[in-house]
């Protein structure tokens, strides 16, 4: 009976791999991770601020007031009028979230009055395929904005 001999790789042989930016013929490309921005911002500059969100194709979002933790004293002593905030809970795309960290951190330092604190929570499911889609912002079709 003959026998096939398999061919034994090279000693220092290099493998090459197709590049990871390529999904091969007849594959889906994997679909694209979302999460979940939480933004805590003074209440008179909530609109600003999601407005910047918005930016960031993120087509939910919704407000919800809040307090801070800070007494009167503390308050009137740091120069504060108030300690009124709003949540601002948004669902945004992995990719375009550290972008929008970063610009909600510059808007932070800058902004007069406009100190906040920003972060993000991966969402691990999501049920139906057209409510993922509405959250990842895709068109009709599953083509991406």
């Amino acid at each position: 009976m003959p026998t096939t001999a398999t061919k034994k790789p090279r000693a220092g042989a290099v493998r090459r791999a197709a590049p990871k930016s390529e999904v091969p013929a007849g594959h889906k490309k994997a679909p694209q991770k979302l999460k979940l921005l939480v933004t805590v911002v003074p209440r008179r500059k909530t609109e600003y601020f999601m407005d910047l969100i918005q930016s960031f194709d993120v087509n939910m979002q919704f407000c919800s007031a809040a307090r801070g933790t800070a007494n009167s004293d503390i308050l009137a002593m740091m120069g504060l009028e108030d300690n009124e905030k709003r949540v601002i809970f948004s669902v945004i795309g992995e990719e375009r979230a550290p972008q929008a960290l970063a610009a909600l951190g510059e808007k932070f330092r800058t902004i007069k009055n406009a100190k906040g604190i920003a972060m993000t929570v991966p969402l691990t499911g999501v049920i139906g395929v057209s409510i993922y889609q509405f959250l990842a912002n895709h068109r009709k079709g599953g083509k991406a904005t």
